[in-house]
């Protein structure tokens, strides 16, 4: 467990905690939200397994700060202060059990509860209680804890309002989704565009070989209406008739796009070191570099790692392309040293500084949600390639709602394609006649991503309110808080498990 810094927060500061599950695509939001709560004045605990927290330390031991923070001490952040904090899950580090849901997740709730209630509490002695607890809902069981021991509690949902709503819809028995194999049904939901089949998040259609995730997603919503606060990772200016729409039924409050800007990088929460390809990018041309990476946790086959590679290699741009170690021993033999020079693969990388890098032209993505806002934020145009989950319903919006990119595979709805379809897509997205039209869409995103967390945009303005709520309440009674919107979306300020927001 990290060590704990023997600091009193002031009586005038908020503390708050953050805890959530270990996963990078969870990490990252959650940290970033947490940084943005510390900038208002917070004094910040960010919290999960201590397994994360010994991969963190090994990934961030260069930067001072980040391995201050990762041991236990509260470092300056903006107007306040942030520091992490690991728990134990009851079993050792590095231990691969993680990996089978159905053995960790009653683990971590039974071991973490107490462990998270202990933590909790040994703020309170340290002279710095606990104001409020921001749980991560994919494991809910830290809202029973926080409301156990009294005190207000949030949840912060890490991907789209559209994708929230369709599981929410789902998991409530609100609307009609497909029963079997062969039923091509339309999802219409308040506020969502139609949803194809291929475009519903696929752990909820029949045959999903997850079954696992499936529960695990599903069971966020067991308890979410305890939350006083429930946060999305999405804006107002790019979600807000799904934002409208979900809130028939609960409330939501935007607070994104949750990215890392250059100024808050210095704490980071890498579970991977993430390679220096700065100066490789430096020396490339302007708008040239086609950048690939499908995640930390997207599995790819023998087939398609093959296929990639001579798609491109065959593209004729420069790539910087993410390949786990995983699946390194699967490219075509003597592939990195026939391309050096034009083509560098690495392990992980810096991926925000590499999308805002002006070398970089597009963005070959397996459309997670924190891909896609760092594709928004950075204003790069995107190659689709979703694989299963929320993805399939990002790379929609992507290419048809946003018509910033275009789909890798010719039939999105069919997993097959060929390294011929990865050049056609680069060459679409790079040169093509519809080229300058997804920059100039990609570029208009950016100026409303960057604009909604700006101070006094939309989402800052939220979490400006939610910090101020924060320090109001003394206890667990439900308080009043505004939710922002851009010009012509009206909001109420009322008991935010009640809030609407209507379009006049």
């Amino acid at each position: 467990m990290g060590a704990v810094a023997e600091l009193t927060t002031p009586a005038s500061t908020a503390h708050i905690l953050f805890v959530t599950f270990t996963g990078q695509g969870h990490l990252n939001p959650f940290l970033r939200f947490a940084k943005s709560v510390a900038a208002k004045g917070a004094d910040v605990t960010f919290s999960s397994v201590a397994d994360a927290g010994s991969r963190i330390r090994e990934a961030t031991k260069s930067s001072p700060a980040a391995a201050a923070a990762a041991d236990g001490t509260f470092i300056p952040f903006g107007a306040g202060r942030i520091r992490f904090e690991f728990f134990s899950d009851g079993w050792e580090v590095g231990d691969p059990r993680r990996y089978d849901l159905d053995l960790y997740m009653p683990q971590l709730r039974d071991v973490g509860s107490k462990e998270v209630a202990a933590l909790i509490r040994r703020q309170a002695d340290l002279g710095r209680p606990v104001a409020c607890v921001v749980g991560n809902p994919f494991i809910p069981w830290v809202l029973g804890v926080a409301a156990g021991m009294g005190i207000p509690r949030a949840v912060l949902w890490v991907q789209s309002a559209a994708v929230f709503s369709a599981y929410y819809h789902y998991q409530k028995g609100l609307a009609e989704f497909p029963s079997d194999a062969g039923q091509d049904v339309s999802m219409v939901l308040p506020g969502v565009p139609t949803l194809r089949r291929h475009e519903v998040p696929s752990f909820l259609l029949p045959g999903n070989p997850y079954p696992s995730l499936t529960v695990s997603i599903l069971n966020q919503f067991s308890n979410i209406q305890e939350a006083d606060w429930v946060f999305l990772n999405t804006f107002e200016e790019i979600e807000s008739a799904s934002i409208e729409g979900i809130s028939q039924y609960l409330p939501v409050i935007p607070v994104g796009p949750l990215v890392d800007l250059p100024v808050t990088e210095a704490v980071r929460g890498d579970l991977w070191k993430a390679a220096d390809c700065v100066g490789w990018l430096d020396e490339q041309e302007p708008g040239s570099v086609v950048y690939a990476s499908v995640g930390s946790v997207v599995v790819l086959s023998a087939e398609v790692v093959v296929e990639l590679a001579e798609g491109l290699r065959g593209s004729g741009q420069p790539f910087l392309w993410v390949v786990r170690n995983d699946a390194r021993a699967m490219l075509p033999e003597g592939f990195e040293e026939e391309v050096a020079g034009r083509g560098l693969v690495v392990q992980w990388s810096p991926q925000e500084t590499v999308l805002r890098h002006p070398s970089t032209a597009c963005f070959l993505t397996h459309c997670g949600w924190n891909s896609t806002l760092e594709s928004l934020t950075s204003g790069v145009p995107a190659i689709a390639f979703p694989q299963w989950g929320d993805q399939v319903t990002d790379a929609k919006f992507l290419v048809e709602i946003f018509e910033m990119g275009v789909h890798l595979r010719p039939q999105p709805e069919l997993p097959s394609f060929t390294r011929e379809d990865v050049q056609r897509a680069v060459e679409e997205v790079v040169r093509g006649p519809r080229a300058e039209k997804m920059r100039a869409n990609a570029a208009r995103l950016k100026e409303l991503a960057n604009g909604a967390v700006a101070q006094g945009g939309s989402s800052d303005r939220n979490i400006q309110f939610f910090m101020e709520e924060v320090r109001r309440r003394g206890g667990p009674s439900a308080g009043r808080m505004t939710v922002h919107a851009p010009e012509g979306v009206r909001v109420e300020t009322i008991n935010p498990l009640l809030a609407k927001t209507s379009v006049s």
